[in-house]
């Protein structure tokens, strides 16, 4: 089976290539799956590349999210010829993940691939998509409709905010999309933004505690400066989505927001999350992601393009969904 191998020198760098290994070196687990694809995340980045403290032992095989087919399994819950994806859990970091011809992973880790999307479309959802629709439902379950107003997307040109933006816009809400890179309006408006924010402007540090009532919901993929200044920006009662951490992990604000509108701050955990939302995730999926839109955010890749896309991610140059076919 072809996998891709990471070392670690004597000095601590770090190298990745393409090798052919036997199957015998699979970790221990309950299902071995065929892997057909994976995809890219900044996590991914960190573990082909530096491995950001993610990476205990080394050789390792990167790769958080793989889709593909049951080869064999010792777990009743799945058979031969099943389609499951897997997202979390730490595969990847801790574990052996998707980079690689075949995963062998415990079965609990796994869901199975709901009817009417492929592996393919799987990978292009990937540990992004999915973290965006845990975000959408988040905002759903605090009352959030196409009703209540705009809702703000930050980092929407990456692949939770491409994925959140092309939701929402689907479930009719009207999208703000953040994005310091004007060249992606067009993308960004093709996925269903009704308008393009200037990351320039929500950049400054808060000023004031409370500016003027502006968001209804928000799906935050940055952090940092920009997630303390869209607090107070938001409507009474509104909620924020905490997704990520691209503009940083500190968060210098105030406690006004919470105290006099109400506002939430809700964290969203893709790792770890109970195998019921997982399901539940991946249904909303199937039926409030349009594909079509999905299509549009996949550039394809095979094994031998991570070393070079890993380092490109971490630099925030990669746009919408890396889709790696391992058997390319």
């Amino acid at each position: 089976m072809r996998a891709l191998i990471v070392e670690k020198a004597g000095d601590g760098s770090t190298s990745a290539e393409v090798q052919e290994i036997g199957e015998e070196r699979l970790p221990d687990g309950d299902v071995t799956v065929a892997v057909e694809y994976s995809t890219l995340n900044y996590k991914d980045g960190l573990c082909v590349g530096p491995g950001g403290g993610l990476v205990k032992t080394y050789p390792h095989v990167p790769g958080i999210d793989f889709a593909g087919t049951v080869e064999a399994s010792d777990d009743p819950r799945y058979s031969p010829g099943d389609k499951v994806v897997l997202t979390g859990w730490h595969v990847g970091e801790r574990h052996w993940g998707g980079y690689a011809e075949k995963a062998r992973v415990k079965a609990d880790w796994l869901v199975p691939l709901p009817e009417g999307i492929t592996t393919r479309q799987a990978m292009a959802v990937g540990t992004a998509g999915f973290t965006a629709m845990l975000a959408v439902m988040a905002l759903e379950d605090h009352a959030l409709t196409p009703e209540k107003g705009e809702v703000l997307v930050t980092g929407a040109a990456g692949g939770v905010g491409s994925v959140a933006t092309a939701i929402l816009g689907h479930l009719g809400y009207k999208v703000a999309a953040v994005t310091g890179r004007p060249e992606q309006e067009g993308y960004l408006k093709g996925l269903g933004a009704a308008r393009i924010v200037p990351r320039d402007e929500l950049s400054e540090p808060v000023k004031r505690p409370l500016e003027t009532e502006t968001w209804a919901g928000c799906v935050d993929a940055v952090g940092g400066t920009m997630l303390a200044r869209v607090l107070g920006q938001m409507n009474y009662r509104a909620s924020v989505a905490a997704v990520g951490l691209a503009g940083g992990a500190q968060l210098n604000a105030t406690v006004i927001p919470f105290l006099l509108r109400g506002v939430n701050l809700l964290g969203i955990d893709s790792v770890l999350r109970p195998y019921d939302d997982r399901v539940r995730a991946w249904g909303r999926i199937a039926t409030d992601l349009p594909m079509d839109k999905l299509e549009a955010m996949i550039e394809p890749a095979a094994l031998a393009d991570l070393p070079d896309l890993g380092a490109a991610i971490l630099k925030g140059q990669v746009r919408g969904r890396v889709v790696v076919d391992v058997t390319a």
